[in-house]
């Protein structure tokens, strides 16, 4: 199942930020959550449980369930690159994780709603499926109906948008739209995780 309990509460528990609010909670109390949570000592953890919690905020950072983790890692197996950046590589060409990288979207939360509610498209067609696959080629954009709508209108002031852009996505935020360039690879992908202790997680 996908989490759906407070952001920061699930920030603090991964270590490190998951949304841009999150931030500001999560330095203030870098430590997890619970009456416990200052005593608790993440380096003392198992192998088991450093390689599960590695797994954990890789689905948490991209809003997945178990079991669509399992398909995306059955997907990376069968490409030829590593297992572990083919599947950062897989999580990160979803639409919704696209939508959030280029800017349109807050957060990875505020992305999936806005594919769900239908106003994104992909080549001009309506995509309402967070996981879909975006191709390089492709152009994703905000239907027209929906860009006078107040998130629409402050992302393409610039408001959600990363300092630099990812170099696999060709963005125009003042027409609401991006071109994926290139299948992102994993050196390009800011996500804080070790890909290799999930790989580790899932060859056991």
């Amino acid at each position: 199942m996908r989490y759906t309990g407070p952001k920061v509460r699930l920030s603090r528990r991964a270590g490190l930020p998951l949304t841009r609010k999150a931030v500001r909670y999560f330095e203030q109390r870098p430590y997890p959550p619970g009456e416990h949570g200052r005593k608790t000592n993440r380096r003392a953890a198992g192998d088991y449980s450093l390689r599960r919690m590695e797994k954990q905020k890789l689905r948490w950072y991209y809003d997945v369930s178990e079991k669509q983790m399992r398909r995306y890692w059955g997907l990376a197996l069968r490409r030829p690159g590593r297992s572990g950046a083919e599947l950062v590589s897989l999580l990160e060409s979803r639409l919704a994780s696209l939508v959030l990288r280029s800017g349109l979207a807050p957060s990875i939360y505020a992305a999936r709603q806005y594919v769900n509610h239908g106003h994104i498209t992909v080549d001009g067609r309506k995509v309402d499926i967070p996981s879909y696959l975006v191709r390089p080629g492709q152009t994703v954009a905000v239907r027209p109906k929906s860009r006078a709508m107040q998130p629409f209108v402050a992302a393409a002031e610039g408001t959600y948008a990363d300092e630099v852009t990812a170099p696999y996505l060709d963005v125009d935020l003042g027409e609401l739209t991006f071109t994926l360039l290139a299948r992102p690879e994993r050196q390009q992908v800011p996500v804080l995780v070790d890909e290799q202790l999930v790989v580790e997680h899932y060859s056991r």
